[in-house]
């Protein structure tokens, strides 16, 4: 199997390795970098859950080449926030209930910041568009749309 250099930024850090044309990005981010937290759901790009951040826009890695993306960065799970410490989006998740088993959390996280880059004070609407490519299948939407709500600043509401 034919290898070739592949170079990319990865949650900051400058990184290189020798990688095979047909690997997806989230082979080369789980296999050979070994950031985990990057979830494989579907395969397909179906579920959300390889969700990562190319050039500060969500993309599915399942389904991009890592070939695909030289030169560019991308920010996993891990690099969300800063060392040590929980983003307030994460922190929002975790005060809301947005998450039960965990694993479309990642995806979700990472959507979600991109979605507020975009549009820093969302409505309701527009949070379950922008996150339309990510499943989740234990704690609903509600809950997710209002930690994502709650991270921009949007007043809670009342029952």
């Amino acid at each position: 199997m034919q290898k070739e250099a592949l170079r990319l930024r990865v949650n900051g850090s400058l990184r290189e390795a020798l990688v095979p044309h047909h690997r997806s990005l989230l082979d080369f981010l789980r296999d050979d970098l070994e950031l985990t937290g990057t979830k494989r759901g579907c395969d397909d790009g179906s579920c959300g859950a390889c969700t990562v951040l190319l050039d500060g826009c969500s993309r599915l890695s399942c389904i991009t080449l890592a070939h695909g993306v030289p030169g560019r960065s991308v920010t996993t799970i891990e690099g969300a926030g800063q060392p040590g410490r929980l983003s307030d989006l994460q922190l929002a998740f975790i005060s809301e209930g947005g998450l039960q088993c965990g694993f479309c959390t990642p995806g979700m996280v990472l959507a979600a910041g991109a979605l507020l880059q975009r549009i820093p004070h969302p409505s309701e609407e527009q949070v379950r568009e922008g996150l339309s490519n990510n499943s989740c299948r234990c704690t609903g939407y509600g809950r997710i749309v209002q930690a994502v709500r709650r991270a921009a600043g949007a007043p809670e509401e009342t029952p």
